[in-house]
């Protein structure tokens, strides 16, 4: 190859490497690094493009029981490994029927194109077991139905199932979920 084509050639390569190098850091951007799952960003683009396609899923909002206190008593290594367990737990229930997301901190979403599911409370509060002790991991979920809104959107939906959540966390002695599915 001739200087004057190799000289013209390194401007794209180098483009190219860039493109490449961009494309990886979004992707990083959109996934937790704890949990592996996507992003409030990364997650919502998805969830708009899911609940297009499926016009009867349900959202859920859900965060886990008295996760301060457990950061507080056991630190943060054990609060990492309650929510890494609440992630896969989560993944595995939406497995191929829907898509997981943490919002951050101790807040996870998910759709699911599988409404009468009713399994996933018990999949969420199951104790972890950690440096040979079971935590109790637990968590309020709050659920939505699209098919139950006037306006099936996504954030109808986000706000329905936030509604529920709360509604369930402020039940005394409550715990597991509660919503427009059941």
């Amino acid at each position: 190859m001739d200087t004057q084509s190799l000289a013209l050639c390194l401007p794209l390569v180098g483009w190219a490497a860039h493109s490449g190098l961009l494309t990886h850091r979004l992707a990083a951007a959109r996934r937790d690094p704890l949990t592996g799952l996507r992003t409030r960003a990364g997650w919502t683009v998805r969830a708009e493009r899911f609940i297009r396609r499926h016009r009867d899923s349900v959202v859920l909002l859900l965060d886990l029981d008295d996760f301060k206190s457990l950061n507080d008593t056991l630190g943060h290594a054990a609060g990492d490994a309650a929510l890494a367990a609440t992630a896969a737990r989560l993944t595995a229930w939406c497995d191929r029927y829907g898509i997981a997301g943490r919002l951050g901190g101790d807040e996870f979403v998910a759709v699911h194109r599988l409404p009468h599911r009713n399994d996933l409370a018990a999949a969420l509060n199951t104790p972890l077991l950690y440096q040979g002790r079971a935590l109790p991991v637990s968590a309020s979920v709050g659920s939505c139905r699209l098919a139950d809104l006037t306006v099936r959107g996504l954030p109808e939906a986000l706000a329905a199932a936030d509604a529920a959540m709360y509604a369930a966390k402020g039940t005394p002695g409550r715990r597991g979920s509660r919503g427009t599915t059941n």
